[in-house]
């Protein structure tokens, strides 16, 4: 089992076109004449008392289906079939972050930021107590007024009190014997006179 796992996660890329009986960088043409010339020996249906010959066609299928696609081929080119499984656990797009952070100098990096800082936990604290909770804030240039944050509830008390000053009090209740049918304007006829 750990042969087999040891296998399937080579960084070397060649065994999808060993399956194929291809070298490495072949053409898509190429692809796709080996694989049909493969497929056809080997499929089940002409071999149906052979069952390595249906392991075998499904290599080529797994083969053919990962070369034919174009970001998968890269991938497989540049890291092997461990970029392949890379690609299936974080996506397509964080293959190149993964290798990159998993390099020796990435680690030998986080290791040196490591005992310079003490620990990585003082340097996190640090950085974010200086910029994030205003010791290096820049300042606001002087005249103008810096910005504030006022809860909700200040400022719904401080607009009641201003309606109330201005003589306004805000409606706080719906009316009860409110229905569809509730006119707008009541019964009362309405005129409007003009002086021209």
């Amino acid at each position: 089992m750990a042969e087999q796992r040891q296998r399937a996660l080579s960084t070397s890329g060649e065994a999808l076109y060993e399956i194929l009986a291809l070298e490495k960088g072949a053409t898509h043409d190429e692809i796709k004449k080996s694989y049909r010339k493969l497929a056809l020996k080997y499929h089940p249906d002409k071999n149906p008392d052979n069952p390595e010959a249906a392991e075998k066609f499904k290599e080529i299928n797994n083969a053919h289906a990962t070369l034919t696609d174009l970001s998968k081929r890269n991938i497989y080119d540049k890291y092997g079939s461990l970029g392949l499984y890379v690609a299936e656990q974080f996506g397509e797009e964080n293959v190149n972050t993964y290798f990159m952070l998993s390099s020796w100098w990435a680690k030998g990096l986080f290791a040196v930021c490591g005992l310079l800082t003490g620990c990585y936990l003082c340097c996190c604290l640090c950085c974010c107590f200086n910029c994030c909770c205003g010791k290096c804030k820049p300042k606001a240039p002087e005249g103008e007024q810096q910005e504030f944050c006022v809860s909700p509830e200040d400022l719904e008390e401080q607009i009641k009190n201003d309606m109330e000053r201005d003589g306004e009090t805000p409606i706080m209740l719906q009316p009860t014997n409110v229905s569809e049918k509730t006119q707008l304007i009541g019964d009362s006829h309405r005129s409007y006179c003009t002086e021209s």
